[in-house]
C-alpha cells in the first residue's frame, strides 16, 4: 500500500471511532494520531491523557500538554508514580506490568465517556521484543497506526506533511524544550521510557531514572540527536556506570569535544564510571540477549 492509501484506511478507521482518547506520551507516533485526529475532526471528538511518573521524561510530558493547549484539545495528566512499586524488580516482561497497570486504568476511564482508547503504536514496533503490546492487546486498546500499517518513516512523513497543509498544527509541534533549539517534532529521534536505561534484572529506582534523565539532557543540550545513557550497576548496586550511545557519525566530535566535560558531569549526577559505547546506539541493545537483534 502506499502512503495515500494507509492514511485514507487511518481515516476510516478513526471514523468508526466516534469519538477517541489518545494515550499522548509527547512522542512522534502518538503526536501524528492526535494532530491527524485534530484535522479530521477539530477539538469536539478528540481528547488526550499522559501518564506522569519517575519512569518518564519529564520534556515529553512537556511537550504533551503544551501540544494540547495550542491545539485547545482537552489534555489530562495522572500521576503513575505507583507503577514505580511493580516494575521495581525490572523482569523481562517489564513493560507488559507497566503498560497493564496504565492502560487499564485509562480504558476504564475511556468508557465511562463513551470513547475508544488508542494508543500510537505502530507496524515497526512490531520488529522488537514488546511485552507491552500484549497488555495494550489484552484490554482491547486501539492501536489504528499499526492497524492502517503505519511504519514509523511513514509517521514522520505524514505528519510533516500535515503541518504543511495546516499552520496551526505546526505551530503546535514546535518543541519548546531548549536542548532542541524549536525543533519540530519529526525532526526528533524516538524516545523510550526510562527504565529502558536499565538492564533486565537490575533495580529500577528513582535515583537511576533521575540520573539517566540529567545526563541524557545535558548531551542533548549540546546538540546531539540520538542519546541513550544505559545504568549499570556496580558493586552489588552500590556503584553506577553510565554508558553513553550516540548516533555513531556523532562519536568522534562527541568524543573530542565533549568527553572529559560530559564525564565530569555525570558523576556529579551519581555515576562513578562514564564509557562511550563505540558501536553508537542500536536501538532496543538491552533486549539483544532476550532475541535476535532487529534494529
Amino acid at each position: 500500500m502506499t502512503l495515500d492509501e494507509k492514511l485514507e484506511k487511518l481515516e476510516d478507521i478513526l471514523k468508526g471511532y466516534g469519538q477517541m482518547i489518545v494515550a499522548f506520551s509527547g512522542g512522534v507516533d502518538s503526536t501524528f494520531l492526535l494532530a491527524f485526529a485534530y484535522e479530521l475532526w477539530g477539538d469536539d471528538r478528540v481528547a488526550a491523557c499522559t501518564a506522569n511518573g519517575p519512569h518518564f521524561a519529564r520534556d515529553e510530558i512537556d511537550y504533551a500538554r503544551d501540544v494540547c493547549d495550542r491545539l485547545g484539545i482537552s489534555h489530562k495528566s495522572f500521576d503513575v508514580s505507583h507503577v514505580m512499586d511493580i516494575i521495581r524488580d525490572n523482569p523481562e516482561d517489564r513493560c507488559y506490568h507497566c503498560k497493564k497497570e496504565i492502560f487499564g486504568t485509562l480504558k476504564m476511564r475511556a468508557e465511562m465517556v463513551g470513547s475508544v482508547l488508542a494508543d500510537g503504536t505502530n507496524a515497526d514496533d512490531m520488529l522488537d521484543y514488546r511485552p507491552g503490546y500484549r497488555a495494550i492487546t489484552e484490554l482491547g486498546v486501539a492501536s489504528p497506526l499499526k492497524e492502517a500499517g503505519l511504519t514509523k518513516a511513514e509517521i514522520r512523513q505524514a505528519l510533516e506533511e500535515l503541518a504543511d497543509r495546516d499552520e496551526k498544527i505546526r505551530a503546535a509541534l514546535v518543541s519548546l524544550a531548549p536542548e532542541d533549539a524549536g525543533r519540530m517534532i519529526w525532526e526528533k529521534p524516538a524516545f523510550a521510557c526510562l527504565a529502558s536505561r536499565v538492564p533486565y534484572g537490575e533495580k529500577i529506582t528513582e535515583k537511576k531514572l533521575s540520573a539517566i534523565y540529567g545526563a541524557e539532557s545535558y548531551i542533548r543540550s549540546k546538540g546531539f540527536s540520538q542519546v541513550r545513557v544505559r545504568c549499570h550497576e556496580r558493586a552489588g548496586g552500590e556503584r553506577l556506570l553510565a554508558r553513553i550511545e550516540l548516533d555513531p557519525d556523532e562519536i568522534p566530535a562527541f568524543r573530542e569535544k565533549y568527553m572529559a566535560e560530559t564525564e565530569a558531569v555525570l558523576k556529579e549526577l551519581g555515576f562513578e564510571t562514564v564509557v562511550l559505547d563505540p558501536e553508537g546506539y542500536v536501538k532496543g541493545k538491552l533486549n539483544g540477549e532476550l532475541q535476535p537483534q532487529t534494529s
